[in-house]
């Protein structure tokens, strides 16, 4: 992979990564808006996240114009929204019910439906929502985490088929645990306008520095495919992530 040193921030502990990049999302959602109404961010689940929303919510509530931005999901368990596995439920509860946002706003996928139907219905919902370029839907900013096995939104990687489906959003499985998943495919992440992935944690060192070296083993990560055709790629890390 080839690396623009300029679209790599590392920041000291998961706590500074957190509170650096809601700075950065400020910033970017500001310029957005300078030229567009409404913006569309797809958010991811994990422990990273929880710790930007966490700031968001107590550092830019009334900073960032909420109502502007339309909010998606990469990715979601089975689950039903009430669930401490809900990526959705998460959000809300250190995010958006502690900000002023319309609720027409929070566009979440419905983990306790039938998986097949919703990721159908979740797909037409993009479909008729997002801006397109290249034929296809476009996020003004879509925020990643990467696994320990290299898996990003709930592409795993036994199922890498995922990656280069014709479909908007798929069901995919744990391959642990066997729970249903839905999930953001490749075309999709890949037409985004801006992608953010955040890592953090020693867990994750050695499946970013085979991503960075691009090595053969880079091959089997999911994460190591998320290359935006026309976007571009940021990675915001912390210190222990890249030791």
């Amino acid at each position: 992979m080839v690396l623009n040193k300029d679209n790599i921030k590392v920041f000291g502990s998961n706590k500074d990564l957190a509170i650096g990049f809601a700075e950065i999302l400020y910033t970017k959602i500001n310029d957005l808006l300078a030229n567009l109404q409404i913006i569309n961010i797809a958010l991811s689940g994990g422990n990273t996240p929880i710790e930007l929303f966490k700031i968001l919510a107590s550092d830019y509530h009334n900073r960032i114009k909420w109502d502007s931005v339309n909010f998606y999901w990469v990715d979601e368990r089975c689950v039903p929204f009430n669930s401490p596995e809900s990526n959705f439920g998460n959000a809300y509860n250190e995010l958006f019910r502690n900000i002023h946002i319309s609720p027409a706003r929070l566009h979440r996928i419905n983990g306790e439906s039938d998986p097949v139907k919703e990721a159908e219905r979740y797909s037409d919902l993009i479909k008729n929502n997002l801006p397109e370029e290249n034929s296809f839907p476009c996020f003004d900013i879509i925020i990643l985490g990467i696994g320990e096995d290299g898996h990003t939104a709930s592409i795993f990687p036994d199922q890498m088929e995922l990656l280069t489906s014709d479909k908007l959003y798929e069901v995919s499985a744990h391959p642990e645990t066997g729970q249903n998943r839905l999930t953001m495919t490749g075309h999709l992440i890949n037409n985004a306008a801006n992608i953010y992935f955040l890592v953090s944690g020693k867990s994750k060192a050695k499946v970013l520095n085979n991503i960075f070296e691009g090595n053969n083993t880079a091959k089997e990560y999911p994460a190591s495919y998320i290359k935006p055709v026309n976007g571009e790629l940021f990675w915001v890390l912390d210190s222990d992530a890249v030791k």
